[in-house]
């Protein structure tokens, strides 16, 4: 449930602006020679989507929250651009042998802006406000406890074997604020953390700029090679290109209708899958609606939508039709498996028939003006197989608390580049889309989920892969295509896309 911020803002990017989506995923037209690093701007300025969630890590949103709370903190973890992690302000970390237990070796020498030192009985203080954070805490869920080991290594400790903890630091949920604004509870108006940039309260202005300072002799500088760092929340896209076009800012979250008018300034480009469009159902046992819970009526629902057809109409073709929730170009993703359910009218209308519904069926789902778009096609869709909808009509907050209670409905859900938080995501974790992961009773997927948690290293890929192709077989979903997000970037300034970030954080925009 804890997810909510991120598949809002999902969600709100894919309908208000899946058009700012371009290329297939992983495409790139950026330069990166050194000539291009040598005459790189020294200020960065970003043109971002959406306004900041919250100063306060324990608060804020993974989706766009990621460049402005990377300027003010430190992370204990990072990722590199497939969602590994790496090391950060943890400049190492070890896990016991038992994996009940990480022990972290921090960096020496940091300092928070308001002068208190990075150490480690800081750092679990951090920990401690993130473990119980609304929507931080979604990382620390299998934490007992946290302990400073001595001034410079802190150990997390486990109640169990966990996989994606560090993935889920690393993407924006370890970083280190100060004690001292933790206990004055002012760190949503005012972030106090130890990272390449202050804030400047002087020049920001709340909901429209926000201004900030280069930290002297900061620790890890040459990842922030930007003298000073402005970023302007846009969210319309026209008025985003204009201010590209006039220089008040040189990177922006891209729209696809803009990018002749990129490339004619030479701009850099750069795109990768984010998210994926489609049917979530929640009903696979038949308990809301009995039609769900029959395979071959799933398997209708999949062969009844043109995915392909839908990701040129709703998204200009700006992303990758496939059937699959893993990342498209990833090492999960099977490209094969997207031929299973091609496009076929007549064989999704024979296995209804098969199941007992030559006729079709009726169902309820729930329709908001953010999903308004996908609405024609589902619409075509259902009716070409005698699926008769009746739409409850809401706005967004409500759909995102009552759609779950639906058999099946609409949606547009963030990705991660880490296969093993894809399964916990998407397939056995509770999430405002899944509130009662029911994978369990499937006899297919129950042993490939419990190979996967109990594996590692190449043999956890393998099940993984077993367990991708199970639930396209089981018509888990029905997944219509995966859309870009595409940046655009002035000469000299390079973006690297990272999947789980619907906006990188400030060390993926580099010069080059």
């Amino acid at each position: 449930m804890k997810r909510v911020p991120l598949a809002i803002a999902a969600a709100v990017a894919a309908a208000l602006a899946l058009t700012s989506c371009s290329g297939g995923g992983g495409t790139t037209t950026q330069t990166s020679d050194a000539a291009a690093a040598a005459n790189a701007p020294d200020d960065l300025n970003i043109g971002n989507f959406l306004d900041v969630t919250s100063w306060d890590p324990a608060l804020a949103d993974i989706g766009f929250d990621g460049p402005y709370l990377s300027a003010v903190y430190d992370a204990l973890v990072a990722l590199d651009k497939d969602g590994k992690p790496v090391p950060a302000l943890a400049e190492k970390w070890e896990v016991a042998s038992d994996d009940l237990s990480i022990t972290l070796t921090l960096h020496k020498g940091g300092t928070f802006s308001d002068g208190t030192p990075v150490d480690a009985d800081a750092v679990v203080k951090s920990l401690d406000y993130l473990k119980a954070g609304a929507r931080s805490g979604e990382a620390y869920t299998n934490v007992s406890s946290f302990e400073a080991v001595d001034d410079h290594t802190v150990k997390i400790n486990l109640t169990q074997r966990d996989d994606t903890i560090l993935y889920f630091m690393g993407l924006g949920r370890s970083y280190v604020m100060s004690p001292k604004a933790i206990a004055a509870g002012t760190l949503g108006k005012q972030p106090v953390g130890s990272g390449p940039y202050t804030l400047d309260g002087a020049k920001s202005v709340a909901g429209s700029e926000y201004h900030f300072t280069k930290v002297p002799g900061y620790w890890d500088a040459k990842a922030y090679s930007f003298k000073n760092l402005a970023i302007f929340p846009i969210m319309d896209a026209t008025a985003r290109q204009n201010a590209m076009l006039s220089g008040q800012i040189n990177v922006q979250y891209g729209d696809i209708t803009n990018k002749d008018a990129a490339q004619q300034q030479g701009w850099n480009t750069v795109s990768r899958v984010s998210g994926w469009a489609g049917l979530v159902i929640t009903d696979h046992t038949g308990a809301k609606n009995k039609a769900l819970g029959d395979l071959k009526v799933r398997q209708a629902l999949n062969y009844a939508f043109d995915g392909a057809a839908i990701l040129k109409a709703v998204g200009s073709g700006a992303g990758a039709a496939t059937n699959q929730v893993f990342p498209e170009g990833g090492s999960i993703n099977d490209p094969s498996l997207n031929k299973q359910y091609a496009y076929n009218v007549d064989k999704a209308k024979q296995l209804l028939t098969e199941a007992g519904y030559p006729n079709g069926f009726d169902i309820s789902m729930p329709m908001s003006p953010v999903f308004e778009q996908w609405k024609p096609a589902a619409d075509q869709a259902l009716t070409a197989i005698g699926v008769k909808v009746t739409w409850d009509n809401m706005q967004m907050p409500d759909y995102q608390l009552n759609a779950p209670n639906y058999p099946m409905f609409i949606s547009f859900l963030a990705m991660d580049g880490n296969e093993v938080a894809t399964v916990a995501r998407q397939v056995t974790s509770k999430q405002w889309f899944n509130p009662a992961p029911d994978y369990a009773s499937n006899a297919v997927l129950a042993p490939l989920v419990k190979k996967v948690q109990e594996t590692k290293g190449a043999d956890q890929t393998a099940a993984i892969k077993d367990l991708n192709k199970a639930l396209v077989d089981q018509a888990w979903w029905s997944v219509w295509y995966q859309a870009d997000n595409t940046y655009y970037s002035v000469s000299g300034i390079k973006v690297q896309p990272v999947i789980g970030m619907m906006f990188p954080t400030l060390r993926y925009i580099t010069k080059g």
